[in-house]
């Protein structure tokens, strides 16, 4: 029986020699032969679990990348980790837990990839946070590496028009506003989502998985088809193929497409569809993990520039589904390129450049995406506000806003549920500002999302009558006049902190400002008083959170990011 198994792999270090031989016995009990172990270790990993119907395609489709691998010459090696759904973590304090489940997630790929040694890696993801979670993972370890998302769910259909879970959502606003009875909510919800996958509309889900395919980390065409499609065996099977290839070719290794241009791209794909405020979020994190130092006014400086040309809900018509048979990402990204937006010489998961990979794409339908020419706006559907109440930027996504100025007068909430109740009990005016302040990474901590609270909003018919502030975040299908991420958060001690109830308050989307009307001494003297708040008691995952995370306009982010992974480890 062969003692040696030498191969030129990072594998190598666990299956050679006669001090290994504790070593292949374990994997010799996990199934593998000679031939499996002399192979190289391909770690398929995924979010799989029946907690949310966006993870549970994940299965059958990591299983499908499993024989790719096997049929191009390597040992799969499945692995599992934790999603939060952020359906059901919604509008209650589980949601703390969401954005750290970014974090936790990357660290566990790292541990299994570094503590097991493995040559390559199929990541699988398919809830919000899970999708920039892996690709973190990828780009910190810089290994072989193909994502792939686990794609949206169909849209239901309610009385002969699509239904999603947000249509449900808002007609809660509506029951309460009193627009909407109860009995057709019942029916709404047993409709609006019929299948498993991810919310299907430009929420962050699909958001990120455009991102993927436009930095290159994924395969084009994958990101925006549907989860119960027969096609995504096949493409999960491609994505074993193509990590075997990149192993043996040596490359595109994931920061050599996870560069400052890529970066760059996917932020004029995010603002040309519209997409989630979230991206300005994660972004920034995964260009840390390359050591690419990317903030908000970065992603601002590329939303400023780049047309919004594609209608795409929430602020516009069309769903993931839609834009799938019209072209996919690529009918984006040929439309941007062929206009000056994108950085063509960027490269694709292919080895080709963005721009080669692009040629034989068409452009903008018209209809789900427009041309340059006709443009829905001159500059993206998600804007990076500046301003004396936001000094490090906020983040509003105008797309289907009909105006883009608000004033009014400041109603100031410690906390999300002290605002959810006022809400709910339609004790707000026309013209209020509702801020909710200690909801940032560290004052949460964990940075909330608010959509139970903006959809309650929207659903009242007050969506764009009101405007919310935050230092948490919202999710992706978000409209209105809201604006999150605001930086720096109350618990640094930023503006926000010191804002008064009948505070005037001036937002300026198209001069993208966000101003705290009170003159300076006013201002000065409540700086002078203010007392930062005692942190809450948490223990376990939060607290370490709360004492590690940056701030949002860095991608609220725990380590110090760009480390190379060393061979053999």
């Amino acid at each position: 029986m062969s003692q040696s198994h030498d191969k030129p792999y990072r594998s190598a270090i666990t299956t050679g020699g006669m001090d290994r031989v504790a070593h292949r016995a374990f994997m010799r009990a996990t199934g593998m032969d000679d031939e499996a172990i002399a192979r190289p270790f391909i770690g398929v990993m995924s979010t799989h679990g029946e907690n949310t119907p966006c993870s549970m395609s994940l299965k059958p489709q990591a299983d499908a990348a499993k024989l790719g691998v096997a049929a191009a010459g390597g040992t799969p090696i499945e692995f599992t980790t934790v999603s939060v759904s952020d359906g059901t973590s919604m509008n209650h304090k589980g949601m703390r837990m969401s954005l750290a489940s970014r974090e936790l997630i990357a660290d566990s790929i790292e541990m299994v990839m570094r503590g097991h040694a493995y040559d390559g890696l199929i990541g699988f993801a398919g809830c919000d946070k899970t999708l920039p979670a892996v690709m973190m993972g990828m780009v910190r370890l810089n290994c072989p590496s193909v994502f792939v998302y686990g794609g949206a769910m169909l849209p239901g259909e309610w009385r002969g028009q699509p239904a999603t879970v947000l249509t449900a959502y808002e007609a809660v606003g509506g029951v309460i506003a009193g627009t909407f009875s109860e009995a057709d909510l019942a029916e709404l919800e047993l409709h609006c989502a019929p299948t498993v996958g991810s919310c299907p509309g430009q929420f962050t889900a699909n958001t990120m998985a455009m991102v993927s395919e436009t930095l290159g980390l994924a395969i084009p065409g994958s990101a925006m088809m549907p989860a119960v499609y027969a096609q995504r065996l096949a493409l999960a099977r491609r994505a074993g193929a193509i990590v075997m290839r990149i192993l043996r070719d040596g490359g595109p290794l994931p920061r050599d497409l996870v560069t400052r241009k890529s970066i760059e791209n996917a932020c004029a794909a995010v603002a040309a569809t519209g997409g989630s405020t979230n991206a300005g979020l994660h972004l920034p994190a995964i260009a840390h993990e390359a050591g690419i130092a990317f903030s908000m006014d970065d992603v601002a400086e590329v939303f400023q520039r780049t047309p919004l040309i594609a209608s795409l809900q929430p602020g516009g018509k069309y769903l993931a589904r839609d834009l799938h048979h019209a072209g996919g990402v690529g009918l984006v990204l040929k439309t941007l390129l062929d206009g000056g937006y994108l950085h063509g010489d960027a490269l694709a998961l292919s080895g080709r450049t963005l721009a080669e990979e692009l040629a034989g794409q068409r452009g903008a339908d018209g209809e789900i995406v427009r041309p340059i020419a006709d443009a829905l706006h001159p500059s993206g559907g998600v804007v990076v506000l500046k301003g004396s109440l936001c000094p490090d930027g906020a983040l509003i996504k105008i797309a289907g806003l009909k105006s883009l100025v608000f004033e009014g007068r400041a109603r100031v909430f410690d906390g999300e549920e002290a605002c959810v109740d006022v809400v709910r009990r339609r004790a707000y005016a026309e013209g209020d500002v509702l801020i909710i302040r200690h909801e940032g990474p560290k004052g949460g901590p964990g940075m909330r999302e608010m959509l139970g609270t903006t959809a309650l909003i929207y659903g009242q018919g007050m969506g764009e009558k009101v405007a919310l502030i935050t230092d948490g975040r919202f999710s992706g299908a978000t409209r209105g006049m809201c604006i999150g991420y605001a930086c720096p958060e109350a618990a640094d001690g930023g503006p926000l902190a010191l804002v008064r109830d009948g505070d005037r308050i001036r937002i300026d989307c198209n001069a993208r400002t966000i101003d705290w009307l009170v003159g300076k001494d006013e201002a000065d003297a409540r700086r002078a008083a203010w007392v930062a708040p005692r942190p809450e008691r948490l223990g376990g995952v939060l607290e370490k959170y709360a004492r590690l995370v940056g701030p949002a306009n860095r991608g609220a982010v725990t380590h110090a990011g760009g480390v190379e992974w060393p061979r053999g480890i």
